[in-house]
């Protein structure tokens, strides 16, 4: 990509602990990982040197023009003008950093680039990943400085307000905030995060990511829906204590104690109470499986996993029959310290941390055991293999 003069990569990323809590102010843990998505851009309204010679781009100052190796079609919008309403295209992710931008800060300048992921969409937050490059590359087409939380929050924002999806902040914190030799721990309720160094004593690991062979979309799935769910069952906890209720967008599980739920879980419908059974076991399994990581105790770890995919099985009552069968596979086999699906459970993949000197095996075993069952994804199961690695970044051109 010679001709551009600035390339972003925006890591994908997985969680393997923390899962669907996030939108309810829980805790969560993240790796960003060594597959992503790359955008390529110059700015619009500057010049380049190309072949030695000086090159104007043909666009105004204020285009904004974006082609996709990925998906099809182009998009062209103005940087300056409000964002009209989606349309339910790729483009709406560039549509959306611009709206939550402009919020902010005044936009002038547009670019002209080419955007590619890497892997196939689907688990991996690759919507988060792409809203993370464009607020990167129109913040520096504009001279706008960015801390990385503030791409965070950004991002996010773009994909609650302007995309339609409920989320809360794992999905841009571990994209933008990840470290190669760490774990990422979030407090979504008090944004308090840091980086926790692998021990020295962990032994080594890889991850892998099983893609089911089924592509998934959580605006179009019962993501928000669950989002609902936990939200109606702290509403539920606080009326039957007598407590005031809060506007439905202020109420979140984090804000009432565990022991408010052990007396209220009988009295409410039990598909709210298994949601709040979830949010409560997963904040103990993270705490448990952040010690676990800081003494480099990987089997407590993965174990850990394995328990937290148990309860968005069991209780949060996400996982396609496709997913539930490469968790349970993959939970039989040796060398696989742990995992659980990746991403909301909807479609999508699943991941796993897994001792090296195993993946062969493990890819072989899970392969033929999971296509005896579904041979209709004979074409498009997928296993992939990648490290931790640092958040979303310019690379040098």
């Amino acid at each position: 990509m010679e001709k551009y003069q600035y390339h972003i990569f925006s890591p994908y990323r997985v969680c393997p602990l923390g899962a669907h809590v996030d939108h309810q102010h829980g805790l969560v843990t993240g790796f960003a990982i060594d597959k992503g998505v790359d955008l390529w851009f110059n700015v619009n309204g500057s010049s380049q040197i190309e072949n030695g010679k000086l090159k104007i781009e043909n666009y105004p100052e204020n285009h904004v023009h974006l082609e996709s190796k990925t998906f099809e079609g182009t998009v062209d919008f103005e940087i300056d003008a409000p964002s009209q309403v989606r349309e339910h295209h790729w483009g709406d992710y560039a549509r959306g950093a611009k709206y939550a931008l402009r919020k902010r800060f005044e936009l002038k300048r547009g670019i002209t680039g080419v955007i590619q992921g890497s892997l196939p969409v689907g688990g991996l937050s690759s919507s988060a990943a792409v809203l993370i490059a464009y607020v990167m590359a129109f913040a520096k087409a504009n001279d706008i400085t960015l801390q990385p939380f503030e791409v965070v929050k950004i991002a996010s924002e773009a994909e609650r307000e302007y995309i339609g999806l409920n989320n809360g902040l794992l999905d841009q914190a571990c994209i933008a905030l990840g470290k190669k030799d760490g774990l990422l721990f979030l407090d979504c309720d008090s944004n308090d995060w840091r980086i926790i160094k692998r021990n020295p004593d962990m032994p080594e690991f890889e991850i892998g990511i099983f893609f089911s062979g089924l592509t998934r979309s959580l605006v179009n799935s019962d993501y928000n829906l669950r989002v609902y769910e936990c939200k109606t069952a702290a509403w539920n906890m606080l009326a039957y204590t007598d407590q005031p209720l809060k506007t439905f967008d202020k109420t979140f599980l984090r804000d009432i104690p565990k022991a408010t739920f052990e007396k209220t879980r009988i009295a409410m419908p039990q598909r709210f109470a298994r949601r709040a059974e979830h949010f409560y076991s997963e904040y103990r399994r993270v705490r448990q499986g952040v010690t676990a990581w800081e003494t480099g105790n990987l089997k407590l770890f993965g174990k850990l996993s394995f328990d937290s995919c148990e309860s968005s099985i069991h209780n949060y009552e996400c996982g396609s029959p496709e997913l539930i069968a490469i968790y349970e596979i993959m939970r039989s086999l040796p060398g696989v310290y742990g995992g659980r699906f990746s991403g909301a459970g909807f479609k999508g993949a699943c991941i796993a941390l897994v001792d090296p000197a195993y993946k062969e095996e493990i890819q072989k075993v899970l392969t033929e055991k999971y296509l005896e069952q579904f041979p209709e994804y004979e074409k498009t199961f997928q296993v992939f293999w990648v490290k931790p690695d640092d958040g979303a970044r310019f690379v040098e051109v």
